[in-house]
């Protein structure tokens, strides 16, 4: 996991002192928040599951306004769906909302109305075959039937990035990427319908894990293509290991880690803000219980969310709580 960058440091310092003391000198808060409605992703999801999580822990707290967990498509549907106005709150991973800050590939302009309250962990991205199949490396997926994950999906982004940094040549037929969901990647890998499985998620993953126990597997290393994959889109990826032991592995797996941002409208009220925050730093071992395992949640981490500015309520929790 990396630390925050300078310019976030600077900005948890002084540079954003003047913010929150702006929002303190405001003439008044609006009306009490009763009602968040956060876009999650597919039910069954990790997404989801986290979402149902927070629901549940602030709703067991008591001081913060209801959380309505939405399901939808994952990271690039739920940026549109925050910048639009439709969700006051949402996750997303790293490089798609880098995209949406930036307005760059999926997004036809930036995504102004969108602000971060925590990065809260990391996806591992994870890309396997039949281990008595022919597919040794991504580079031999050309003109292959990939799943490659949900139309919409923060999966689908970083997936067909790295096809795309693996293909051979012009010569070379593209990978045939399937837009599919994980459930439906699952079962579309075990009836041979794909030759690979695109995935970015917590490890373990159950759905890999039941799959594991069912076929063998190999899961294939990706850790070669974190530096060009910095080069061209930014700090948003990092090298992070499969350990062994996971999924039957004999040993550890490099590949690539992409982080997940909570996010919110940038007129949340800032009322909001610091109940939910609260929230999710005490509780935050219950919270990713079901979406990934051996991590914890750090502040020096959660404010390291690159382009994508932090809520001034998130600032303000931040300064309050940890100087």
């Amino acid at each position: 996991m990396t630390s925050a960058a300078p310019s976030r440091r600077w900005i948890m310092g002084a540079g954003l002192g003047a913010a929150a003391a702006g929002l303190a000198g405001c003439s008044g808060e609006p009306a009490p928040v009763r009602r968040l409605r956060l876009a999650t992703g597919p039910e069954g999801g990790p997404y989801n599951a986290f979402g149902k999580a927070l629901a549940q822990a602030l709703a067991a707290d008591g001081r913060g306004p209801e959380i309505v967990p939405v399901s939808t498509a994952a990271s690039v549907d739920n940026l549109r769906q925050l910048d639009e106005g439709t969700v006051e709150l949402a996750l997303a991973m790293a490089d798609t909302a880098e995209d949406a800050a930036l307005g760059r590939e999926s997004f036809a302009r930036p995504a102004t109305r969108v602000s971060a309250l925590a990065r809260v962990y990391v996806n591992y991205t994870h890309l396997l075959v039949p281990a008595d199949g022919p597919v040794r490396e991504a580079g031999a997926l050309a003109g292959r039937p990939v799943a490659a994950g949900a139309a919409g999906s923060g999966v689908q982004v970083i997936a067909g990035r790295v096809l795309r940094a693996t293909g051979r040549g012009s010569d070379a037929a593209p990978p045939d990427e399937r837009p599919l969901g994980l459930a439906a990647s699952v079962d579309a890998l075990r009836a041979g319908r794909v030759d690979a499985l695109f995935w970015s998620g917590g490890v373990p993953t159950p759905a890999l894990t039941g799959l594991a126990r069912e076929l063998p597997l190999r899961f294939l290393p990706l850790d070669s293509h974190v530096g060009p994959l910095r080069e061209r889109y930014g700090p948003v990826y990092s090298a992070v290991t499969l350990p062994a032991g996971v999924y039957g592995l004999n040993e550890p797996v490099g590949t690539i880690g992409v982080g997940n941002y909570l996010l919110a409208r940038d007129d949340l009220p800032r009322s909001a803000v610091e109940p939910l925050l609260r929230v999710v730093f005490d509780r935050w071992r219950d919270l990713l219980h079901e979406v990934t395992a051996g991590v914890r949640l750090e502040p020096r981490f959660a404010i390291s969310t690159g382009s994508v500015p932090l809520h001034p309520g998130a600032v303000a929790y931040y300064r309050s709580v940890y100087g």
